[in-house]
């Protein structure tokens, strides 16, 4: 395993691992709010090695970190009404939106508001899994050695981009059905508060 501090070879790297033909590449990277594992969202093994990492259920889905939201689409129907307003004002930002797939079965997403991230998703232009870097139903890590020291097992490259501020919480995740029906399925820096006063102010940012 690798560990390089933030920086634009530390963007190369990951990238050579998320995106080589070797399939099976795990990066543990900061995010605006925690520390995340991330792989290629279409990498079968790279996806099982982060639920043996975390000891995740396999039951509880990979949510993805996109590159802008032309790629939601490629997974779920991306209803017009709250659902694009959400993601339009509060992306890039720790808000992941949940939506039915229409097989039965649902997508998340978010678009990260951390330069690292954003730099990357830039570079690879591909869908990437990701979760909190830390062992299922553990605190949330805030810095590389936390993160470390509760997975079980290591990644391919861990990018270290310092602690992040106590206090820091994972992204609000936001259930909105297609009838425009919305609910927080965990609460977060985003509040309910906070959307009720954009969804039912008077700004419109379109369908």
């Amino acid at each position: 395993m690798k560990i390089l501090p933030e920086s634009e070879a530390a963007v190369e790297t990951a990238a050579r691992i998320l995106l080589g033909s070797r399939k099976g590449g795990v990066v543990l990277a900061p995010t605006e709010t925690v520390y995340g594992l991330i792989c290629a969202f279409d990498d079968e093994e790279a996806r099982g090695r982060i639920y043996d990492l975390k000891h995740r259920p396999a039951e509880k889905l990979l949510a993805a970190f996109l590159p802008d939201l032309s790629f939601v689409e490629r997974f779920a129907p991306f209803p017009p009404g709250p659902a694009r307003r959400i993601a339009r004002r509060f992306m890039p930002g720790p808000v992941t939106l949940v939506l039915p797939d229409g097989k039965g079965s649902t997508f998340g997403f978010r678009i990260p508001d951390h330069p690292f991230i954003l730099s990357l998703l830039k570079r690879v232009r591909i869908p990437l899994a990701s979760t909190s870097a830390n062992l299922s139903g553990s605190p949330a890590a805030l810095d590389v050695p936390d993160a470390l020291a509760s997975l079980d097992g290591e990644p391919d490259l861990a990018v270290d981009g310092g602690a992040i501020s106590p206090g820091s919480l994972a992204s609000t995740v936001i259930r909105v059905e297609p009838s425009g029906d919305w609910r927080i399925l965990r609460p977060g820096p985003v509040t309910e508060e906070m959307l009720r006063t954009f969804l039912e102010g008077t700004e419109d940012t379109g369908s």
